[in-house]
């Protein structure tokens, strides 16, 4: 489990890693809004490429870095979802307040 977090002028990158489940999702969430504060890039972009594995704490964690976020003036996007994590993101209502992209390995 680990996150890469990158910033340019435009926009930040939060890599994600692993697996989030309840046991790291607290340790994501006090990275990456370290991060959102930190460089107050307009837009935020949570990559899900290295996602190995996610329960119903990925979607608190995916929620609570988007009110962040809006918080601070940003745009949220998330990308690379694997098509089970694309469904239950959209199940949860998240496309409503931000954009989810599946992987293009998973043909969209």
């Amino acid at each position: 489990m680990a996150l890469k977090i990158t910033s340019t002028p435009v926009r930040l990158v939060i890599e994600i890693s692993g697996e989030i489940d309840h046991h790291n999702a607290a340790v994501f969430r006090i990275e990456a809004d370290e991060a959102i504060q930190k460089y107050l890039s307009p837009n935020v972009r949570i990559d899900f490429g290295g996602v190995t594995f996610m329960d119903s704490s990925g979607i608190g964690f995916v929620m609570g870095r988007y009110k962040l976020a809006k918080s601070c003036g940003a745009n949220v996007e998330v990308i690379n979802l694997s098509r089970r994590i694309y469904s239950m993101m959209r199940l949860a209502g998240l496309e409503k307040f931000m954009t989810l992209k599946m992987s293009n390995k998973e043909g969209k």
